[in-house]
């Protein structure tokens, strides 16, 4: 018979909290005991409200139907937005690389966000991307926001091996289209992360642009 496995010291439903937060990225065991004696340690008010809104969040939140940024609403507000110029598209690998370009308050146009990047050694192709919901907006202004044609798409993604090859190949599929493609200029510095980066250089490398 197998051995049996060793009783935990902590009652079940604590173990079952600490492997939960054992399972979010960078958590070790240690971290995850200390997050859950926080919330045990927590008034019943605080920990609700952070129940709450993970309840909040996985049953509310969802992708843009036009631009795949997190959304509560469909269309997100970006894509509805009047003041916006729908004419250009930025591309980026992550919703979290559009909320890092929003905050430099420089962009006005619109996004599309692609859930990713080309990675073959992980196995991550083009079809893993929402590369064919970009075509389609490219080629029918119905598919975009507001239903305006686009003129322009931004090549925003991260300046590293595989942001290259999937700009690369992002912008040979506009390229074909017809449309004017450019890229953030080079204020981001190879190697690097969009959400690390400060908002002068992000300032920077959305006004100085440059075609492909």
């Amino acid at each position: 018979m197998p051995p049996e496995r060793p009783s935990s010291a902590y009652p079940e439903c604590v173990t079952r909290l600490i492997e939960e937060f054992g399972r979010l990225p960078g958590i070790g065991r240690r971290s995850a005991e200390r997050l859950a004696f926080f919330v045990l340690k927590s008034n019943e008010p605080d920990a609700m409200r952070l129940a709450q809104a993970v309840i909040d969040v996985k049953r509310r939140i969802r992708h843009c139907s036009t631009c795949w940024n997190l959304t509560d609403a469909d269309p997100c507000p970006i894509c509805r937005s009047e003041g916006r110029d729908a004419s250009t598209v930025l591309v980026v690998e992550q919703p979290k690389d559009l909320i890092s370009l929003e905050q430099t308050g420089m962009y006005r146009g619109v996004y599309h966000v692609l859930m990713g990047r080309l990675d073959p050694l992980e196995g991550v192709g083009a079809d893993s991307l929402t590369l064919k919901d970009l075509v389609r907006r490219v080629s029918d202004p119905a598919a975009n926001a507001r239903g305006i044609a686009v003129r322009e798409v931004i090549l925003g993604m991260n300046p590293d091996m595989e942001g290259e090859s999937t700009g690369l190949q992002v912008g040979a599929e506009m390229a074909r289209l017809g449309v004017r493609v450019t890229r953030l200029a080079r204020g981001l510095p190879a190697g690097g992360q969009i959400e690390y980066a400060s908002k002068a250089v992000l300032a920077d490398a959305i006004e100085c642009r440059q075609e492909l």
